[in-house]
């Protein structure tokens, strides 16, 4: 219990959770005692957040409370517009069953340095299940206590009442033609009827996952027979390519794999320190495998990551013979929920001349980036050191969304999830 009295004590605070009042932007949210947060189908730890309506699909929800004391915690979920503002249902408009339930799947961490009981649950499931299309959140948060929330989610609920053709490619404008990628897709909607669909219809595309940079609100170009096109010609669409992400993996606490400079142990826990980070920015686009910004937790000495997967001090070095101008260096993926919070901003080391940062992660395989934001926290375009490259692999999500005029909210028609390399 000491060690993890010294744990809390060495993270920092996040912001105060979100509220609650009708129209509000939701965004995802978690205490910092709250680790490891994963939401994906249960069939594929690495798959987006997204089921089809009355398919049999589900999601799963998994995360860590550090410590060793059991808390009741319940769930509920909440429907939002397309742009995750809070679409004013009732929970009866979107939902069956109980509006609130138990996470009733839980079990302690075994044989490991630092203390953590894993949760999860799976959904939908017999107490409840989801009647519309559209964003959703789900929230959880001490039994009895719904405007304590501990941990929000954003995941979506698609139809299939539309289909959908995509063309990844590198951008058509000069600009970017070497350093960007635009999808061009037709949306197919025979049999279904769309009133007015330059007014009603947008599309969202979500690059590799991340909400952060998503294109919202993008309307077609062209309509005919019975088919939307988005010919991006403007460049709203563009997305920078970036480059492969970098990686590191630490599934042993025994062996140094590649990035990891060294491994040790005091105080109770253990510390991974990285090799320092180079600046990528003018190099050539070189290729490897890598899972676009996520992560997966595992180990190679144990056999249940849930409950035997430790949790390690990261850290993270990038050398600079001086401070950003521009703004602060973070580091993102989906180990920092590609958010920019004092969490995972870098420290400047005006001794060491290198920006710092330590993360406490669970054991396993993960992908990152360096990122420079504002003082707000708005990433400053073409400040990173990553480079940007027309070649790079990245997945693509394209969600379509209607404004039915006789419901009060949105449908999500249906989903699509392409790749760059598969033109």
């Amino acid at each position: 219990m000491t060690r993890i009295i010294y744990l809390l004590m060495m993270l920092p605070w996040a912001t105060p959770a979100a509220g609650n009042g009708d129209g509000e932007i939701r965004e995802e949210f978690s205490r910092d005692d709250i680790k490891s947060i994963k939401l994906h189908r249960t069939e594929w730890n690495l798959s987006y957040p997204i089921i089809t309506l009355s398919s049999g699909d589900k999601l799963v929800l998994r995360f860590d409370q550090l410590g060793d004391r059991i808390e009741t915690w319940q769930y509920s979920f909440i429907h939002c517009d397309s742009e995750w503002n809070e679409s004013g249902l009732f929970a009866t408009d979107y939902l069956d069953g109980f509006t609130e339930n138990n996470i009733e799947d839980y079990r302690a961490s075994f044989n490991t340095t630092v203390s953590y009981i894993h949760y999860q649950v799976s959904f939908p499931n017999r107490d409840i299940s989801f009647k519309i299309s559209g964003n959703y959140m789900i929230i959880v948060y001490p039994a009895g206590e719904p405007d304590n929330i501990a941990l929000a989610r954003r995941f979506m609920v698609s139809e299939s009442s539309v289909d959908i053709d995509a063309t990844p490619q590198r951008s058509k404008l000069t600009s970017g033609y070497d350093t960007h990628q635009q999808i061009d897709f037709t949306v197919n909607h025979r049999g279904l009827r769309l009133t007015d669909p330059n007014r009603t219809i947008t599309a969202t595309i979500m690059q590799n996952g991340r909400y952060d940079n998503a294109r919202h609100n993008l309307r077609p170009d062209f309509q005919g027979d019975m088919q939307l096109r988005f010919n991006d010609l403007s460049g709203e669409s563009l997305f920078p390519g970036g480059s492969e992400f970098r990686y590191f993996d630490i599934r042993s606490i025994r062996y140094q794999s590649e990035f990891i400079r060294s491994i040790e142990f005091f105080d109770g826990l253990y510390h991974v320190y990285l090799q320092p980070s180079e600046d990528r920015r003018g190099r050539e686009y070189f290729y490897w495998q890598d899972f676009n910004g996520k992560y997966y937790t595992a180990i190679q000495e144990g056999r249940d990551h849930d409950t035997e997967a430790d949790y390690l001090w990261v850290y993270f070095t990038f050398p600079s013979r001086f401070p950003l101008q521009e703004g602060d260096l973070y580091v993102i993926g989906a180990l920092t929920g590609w958010r920019y919070d004092d969490i995972n901003r870098m420290y400047y080391n005006m001794e060491s001349h290198q920006y710092e940062l330590s993360l406490l992660l669970k054991q396993g395989w993960y992908n990152y980036l360096y990122a420079v934001a504002d003082m707000e926290g708005n990433p400053v375009p073409g400040a990173g050191f990553e480079g940007d490259h027309y070649e790079t692999e990245n997945d693509y999500l394209i969600l379509i969304y209607y404004r039915d005029p006789s419901q009060r909210h949105e449908r999500l028609l249906g989903h699509r999830v392409v790749n760059s390399s598969s033109n």
